[in-house]
């Protein structure tokens, strides 16, 4: 594993934080962006009583969580094969949402008119087309996606009032969610004060 992708997993754990078991989080308990329910799938029983719980999660250190994100969300998931410009905000998507940061991807493709299954998996159409994507104009695309992503976290807040504390913060400025894309957003394409005011306007 190259230098570049595991200061790509760096960055993310620096964007996920630390411990935390917020009931309104599906996630559950979470500690470097690992969820509980990751460490079950994985089998991470790291106190050894035969079950694993919160604390076995407060317990995951940061190498561990570097790898569970290598492995798992970058490997395993095939994020290699995407062009360069997209690949750091889809890995960071995927340890965020699993597959629909692939699905978010494929839609964007199908909607750039290539015939290409939206399935969650990158194959090689997949790959091929978000080569090509790229190959015409890398910044647009990568742009593209970043709005695509917080497009997704807009519309989980809309469904959900209790994850709108994700997308807007108590003082009614951005939440992580939104700052989270926008990281891989150029900054002409940020939402303003204004508009982003006028998009949560109906959450009351």
């Amino acid at each position: 594993m190259s230098r570049h992708v595991r200061q790509l997993a760096e960055d993310i754990i620096a964007r996920e934080g630390g411990y935390v078991n917020d009931p309104d989080d599906p996630g559950g308990a979470t500690n470097f962006g690992v969820t509980i329910h990751t460490m079950r799938r994985l089998g991470l029983d790291l106190d050894g009583d035969g079950k694993i719980t919160p604390e076995d999660v407060k317990r995951l250190n940061r190498d561990q969580a570097v790898d569970i994100f290598l492995r798992h969300y970058y490997t395993k998931p095939g994020i290699a094969l995407l062009p360069d410009v997209v690949q750091a905000s889809v890995f960071d998507m995927y340890v965020n949402a699993g597959s629909n940061a692939v699905r978010i991807l494929q839609r964007m493709l199908r909607d750039m008119g290539f015939d290409i299954v939206v399935d969650g998996v990158i194959g090689p159409q997949t790959a091929g087309a978000a080569h090509e994507a790229a190959e015409r104009a890398p910044e647009a695309f990568a742009d593209a996606y970043g709005i695509a992503r917080r497009n997704y976290y807009f519309r989980i807040a809309d469904r959900r009032p209790a994850s709108r504390k994700y997308a807007r913060t108590r003082a009614g400025g951005k939440g992580g969610w939104i700052k989270r894309a926008e990281e891989f957003i150029s900054p002409r394409h940020h939402l303003s004060t204004q508009d982003f005011q006028k998009r949560v306007a109906s959450w009351g």
